[in-house]
C-alpha cells in the first residue's frame, strides 16, 4: 500500500464505542504528531464536525492534536475521499447493514484495509458475495467481528491448536467454548443490529437459511461440514463436570471459527468441530438454572421473531450510543474455557482459557477492535486481500497485541 496521511482512522468516533476507541488509542499510542510517544498516525472521523470537536475537548489536553475527517454513511463520494487518506479504516457505525456498506465498497475500491464490530450474518454473507473477489485484488483487507464477537472464539481456537500442533504435532479434532464467567453487558449497538437482523428476515425469509446454516460464511461451494444447527436444550457434559446451555453468540461466532478454517486451508482439518455454550454452576445440580436459562432464551427468540413485540423490546433495551458507567466497564470481566480435543488420545486433550479485564460489551471490546486496526495498520501481515476474519487475516501479529496490550490472555490449564 502507498503512503497514506493516516494509519487509522476511527469511523463514528462520536459513538459510545467511538469515544472508548478513541479514548484507548491515546492512552496507550498517545497523539499523533511529533512529540508523540508512538509513531500511529490516526484520525477521528464522523459527519458532525461540532460533535468531533466536542469529542476533541473531552479527550483533554492530547485530543487537541488529532486530525478530524468529515464523512457522511450513505455518501460514496466523500467515503472513497476517506478511504483514500487512511491504510485502514476502524468502524463502529453500526447496525452496519444500515450504514456499512457503502463504506466497505469504498475500502474495497481504495485498496484499504477495514475493521468492524459487526455480528450481523446476513450482512456479513453480502459483503463476502459482493466484495471478496474485488478486495483479494485490490488487497484490501476487510475484517468484521473485532470486538468480543468473535476475537476471543477466533483467537481462542488457534491459540488451542497452536497448544496441539506444539505439544503432539496434531491438529485438535474438535475444540469446546464454554463461557464461564461473565460480569457486563452487551452493547446497545448489539441489540441494535439483531433486532434490524430479525427484520430484514422478516422482509426477506431467505435470510434465515444463511443466519440458520452452520457454514453460511464458508467460501462458496465449501459451505458444508459436521456441524449442526446451534444447541438449543441444556445438557450434561462430563468434560466440564456441568450442566451447558446455549451461548448467545454461538450462531454468530461459530460461522466465523469455521470460515478462518476455510480461508487458511483447513489447518483445523476438513472435519473438525466447534461448538459454543454457556456452563452453568453447581455441578450436576444445576440443571434447574439451566433449564430456567434456556427457557428464558427460547421465550426471548420467540418474542423477538414477532415485529410488534420486537418494536417494544427495541424501545426497552439500551439504545445504540448508550453505555454503562467507566466504573462498570473497568470492573467488568469475562472468562471462557476451551477443551481441545486430540482426535485419538483423550488423555493429552487440552484444556485452556480465555480471560478478558472490561466488561465484554464495551470496555473489552473497544480494546480489541483498536488493536484490530493498529496491527492492520502496522504489523508485517502476510495474509492476501479479501473478507477476512480477525484469525485469517491477523493470526500470530493480533495474538500478541491482545495479551501485551488489550487485556486478553490466552493460557492454558
Amino acid at each position: 500500500m502507498e503512503n497514506r496521511e493516516f494509519d487509522v482512522i476511527v469511523w463514528g468516533a462520536t459513538g459510545f464505542t467511538g469515544r472508548l476507541v478513541a479514548e484507548y488509542l491515546l492512552r496507550q499510542y498517545g497523539p499523533p504528531g511529533e512529540g508523540s510517544r508512538s509513531n500511529l498516525r490516526w484520525a477521528l472521523g464522523g459527519r458532525s464536525e461540532d460533535k468531533l470537536k466536542a469529542l476533541i475537548a473531552d479527550l483533554g489536553p492530547g485530543g487537541a492534536q488529532i486530525p478530524l475527517v468529515l464523512a457522511d454513511s450513505d455518501d460514496r463520494a466523500l467515503l472513497d475521499v476517506m478511504a483514500a487518506r487512511a491504510r485502514v479504516i476502524c468502524s463502529t457505525v453500526g447496525p452496519y447493514a444500515l450504514y456499512g456498506s457503502k463504506l466497505v465498497a469504498a475500502c474495497v475500491h481504495q485498496g484499504t484495509h477495514y475493521c468492524d464490530l459487526t455480528g450481523e450474518v446476513q450482512w456479513m454473507r453480502k459483503m463476502i458475495d459482493d466484495y471478496h473477489d474485488a478486495a483479494r485484488e485490490s488487497g484490501a483487507r476487510i475484517v468484521h467481528t473485532c470486538g468480543f464477537d468473535s476475537i476471543p472464539s477466533d483467537m481462542g481456537v488457534y491459540f488451542v491448536q497452536q497448544q496441539m500442533r506444539a505439544r503432539h504435532g496434531v491438529a485438535c479434532s474438535a475444540v469446546k467454548y464454554r463461557a464461564k464467567e461473565f460480569k457486563g453487558g452487551f452493547s446497545g449497538g448489539t441489540i441494535a443490529s439483531m433486532l434490524n437482523m430479525l427484520d430484514e428476515v422478516e422482509r426477506d425469509p431467505s435470510i434465515a437459511e444463511v443466519l440458520n446454516d452452520p457454514y453460511g460464511l464458508n467460501p462458496q461451494g465449501q459451505r458444508r461440514g459436521l456441524d449442526g444447527p446451534e444447541r438449543q436444550l441444556p445438557e450434561y457434559e462430563a468434560d466440564f463436570d456441568a450442566w451447558v446451555t446455549p451461548f448467545v453468540m454461538a450462531a454468530i461466532n461459530t460461522k466465523v471459527v469455521r470460515r478462518s478454517n476455510a480461508l487458511m486451508g483447513y489447518p483445523y482439518g476438513e472435519d473438525f468441530r466447534y461448538d459454543e455454550g454457556t456452563i452453568m454452576p453447581f455441578g450436576m445440580l444445576g440443571f434447574p438454572l439451566a433449564a430456567a436459562m434456556s427457557a428464558g432464551t427460547a421465550a426471548f427468540n420467540a418474542a423477538t421473531s414477532v415485529g410488534s413485540l420486537r418494536r417494544v423490546l427495541g424501545r426497552m433495551v439500551p439504545k445504540p450510543g448508550e453505555g454503562p458507567s467507566e466504573q462498570a466497564r473497568e470492573s467488568g470481566y469475562y472468562v471462557i474455557e476451551m477443551l481441545g480435543k486430540h482426535p485419538v488420545d483423550a488423555s493429552l486433550n487440552i484444556r485452556a482459557r480465555v480471560r478478558g479485564d472490561r466488561d465484554p460489551g464495551y470496555g473489552s471490546t473497544s480494546k480489541m477492535l483498536a488493536e484490530s486496526a493498529v496491527c492492520l495498520a502496522q504489523d508485517p501481515l502476510s495474509s492476501p486481500g479479501g473478507v477476512l476474519t480477525p484469525v485469517s487475516a491477523m493470526g500470530e501479529a493480533l495474538l500478541a497485541r491482545l495479551t501485551e496490550n488489550a487485556g486478553v490472555s490466552f493460557e492454558v490449564l
